[in-house]
């Protein structure tokens, strides 16, 4: 039986889109300073602002109907990883494993992160499915990811920023966090954005 060699670019897109999802609420259990601008950042925003123009190459290759539903879909697996995460961590450990504390203190907390990063990635991701459709008809694709990723990460950064760490943090962190997300996605998100020209529309014009 031969087997093809040809990449699938919408089934690519589509898993790259949802690993940087995971990875990204995974990282942001840690706070971390960026350099030179000394501001506090969650770690999944090295990662995360790529889920935005990942999603335009889904949106681009196999249309908006099925963008939406991978944004859903990496929600729910986010979600699933959660309740695995839990579940684990309430389960007795080996006498002879001594990080249980070290595994409660960092996976268990990222419940609030995860929750959070789903409610910011559903809301936000959504919004970048519809600016992209509209500006792409209108404009093209290269100003389609730029102005549809530029509006929604701003949307993303405060939900996020103020549904995982108000209250837990000092609200000057927290609006730190909030400005060097929205930063540094905007840098990574402009700077991926011309990568679209890689993708062709493999879907009729109407259904992006």
């Amino acid at each position: 039986m031969k087997t093809s060699t040809k990449i699938n670019l919408p089934l690519l897109s589509s898993s790259l889109y949802v690993a940087a999802q995971i990875f990204a609420n995974i990282l942001s259990t840690k706070i971390t300073i960026l350099p030179i601008i000394n501001l506090a950042v969650d770690g999944g925003t090295i990662i995360y602002p790529l889920t935005f123009t990942l999603r335009d190459f889904v949106h681009k290759s196999w249309g908006k109907d099925n963008a939406r539903q991978v944004v859903i879909i990496a929600a729910s697996l986010n979600a699933l990883m959660f309740i695995l995460f839990w579940l684990v961590g309430k389960m007795p450990a080996d006498p002879a494993w001594q990080f249980q504390k070290a595994y409660e203190a960092i996976l268990l907390p990222v419940g609030r992160i995860i929750m959070a990063s789903i409610a910011a990635q559903v809301i936000s991701e959504l919004i970048d499915t519809e600016i992209f459709s509209i500006i792409y008809k209108k404009i093209g694709d290269l100003p389609a990811v730029f102005f549809s990723n530029l509006i929604s990460l701003i949307f993303d950064s405060i939900i996020f920023g103020l549904a995982a760490f108000l209250g837990s943090l000092p609200f000057a962190t927290v609006l730190q966090i909030i400005i060097a997300n929205i930063l540094v996605k905007f840098i990574i998100s402009a700077l991926s954005a011309p990568a679209i020209k890689l993708v062709p529309r493999l879907v009729k014009f109407e259904e992006i």
